[in-house]
């Protein structure tokens, strides 16, 4: 185990290498002074790492600390990750084999955040990107005891410019249900459900007998992209849809009869995940609060539920009516006294 800084003069590069555990890594800086004192630092750095990770987990007989890859691979296999799948994949080739669970990891996923933006990427693109960091370092603290204190919440999520919201009335979505045909009719509970529920594509994918008690959907922490349980209430005449669960469909082919359907009804616009943005939009009508919001939608904070803020605007009026009036604690300041 060990590090070293030399300059390449063919290459007009400051080159740090570093062999750990039988495996060579190198990072390369620019040619010139500035790009020898940051690669000097990150060297000094990454050896003070590689010391206090020997020091705990030999000298101290603690538990060494982990590569975030580690971590990753054990949410993958005690988790259903089929809601963050298209982003784990990514996530894994930028961070490497050598990034350890802790700040190192939350360096490295700004590092990625940059570069994504960069690329030109959508901001919820690259949120997506950090939630998968997030979720494995949250993880490491609150479950397997991998961390001495959380670090998730240091990785920030910028809020989507421009975010695409498109909300359907319950019209809209019962023109798209009777563009299905009768032969899909589980793929049709499935988008019936997205929009009575508000579930992501994924959490439904994945409900079994358990998450069904008393017309309720209870969805477990290893269900939720928040890695947080939720309870979400499904309506009367709905229940019976949820008598046989797993549903019997695949991502493909919820994906098809999705895509005909919209086509069907002159909206090849529309994506799965509006439904949800719906299902937000009818409870907002139906006159339940922000917060409730958050909680059905399963949001891990009130920041988040904002975005629908506009949607909440409509009732303000009508509680200025409600209030009681304090008018006649006033006398009329433009009376004329003698």
């Amino acid at each position: 185990m060990g590090i070293t800084v030399r300059y390449r003069e063919k290459r007009n590069r400051w080159v740090v290498t570093e062999t750990y555990h039988g495996h060579r890594y190198q990072r390369t800086f620019a040619g010139n002074r500035e790009g020898e004192r940051q690669a000097r630092e990150y060297a000094a750095k990454r050896q003070a790492e590689l010391n206090e990770a020997a020091f705990q987990g030999e000298a101290m007989g603690r538990q060494p600390r982990r590569t975030f890859i580690e971590g990753l691979e054990r949410w993958i296999d005690e988790y259903d990750v089929a809601s963050q799948a298209k982003a784990i994949r990514p996530v894994a080739r930028y961070m490497g084999d050598r990034v350890l669970l802790g700040m190192d990891s939350v360096d490295k996923a700004r590092e990625m955040a940059r570069d994504l933006r960069k690329q030109g990427r959508a901001q919820s693109t690259i949120n997506n990107h950090l939630q998968v960091v997030k979720r494995v370092l949250n993880l490491a603290y609150r479950e397997w005891g991998w961390l001495d204190r959380p670090v998730g919440d240091k990785i920030r999520k910028k809020m989507p410019k421009n975010e695409r919201h498109v909300y359907l009335t319950i019209e809209q979505v019962s023109q798209l249900l009777h563009a299905i045909p009768d032969q899909s009719i589980v793929e049709k509970r499935v988008i019936a459900l997205a929009a009575l529920t508000g579930l992501r594509q994924g959490e439904l994918l994945a409900l079994d007998p358990q998450n069904v008690q008393g017309g309720r959907i209870l969805l477990r922490p290893d269900q939720t992209k928040s890695g947080k349980a939720r309870v979400v209430p499904v309506p009367e005449d709905a229940r019976a849809w949820l008598e046989d669960l797993p549903f019997a469909t695949t991502y493909s082919r919820l994906r098809t009869v999705w895509e005909h359907a919209r086509q069907a009804v002159g909206r090849p616009d529309l994506r799965f995940h509006d439904l949800r943005h719906s299902y937000a939009s009818m409870l907002a009508q139906a006159g339940e609060s922000m917060t409730t919001v958050r909680d059905l939608l399963g949001h891990s904070s009130l920041i988040v539920t904002s975005r629908y803020s506009h949607m909440f605007d409509a009732g303000l009026d009508d509680i200025g009516s409600r209030l009681p009036s304090l008018s006649g604690a006033f006398c009329d300041q433009t009376a004329t006294t003698h």
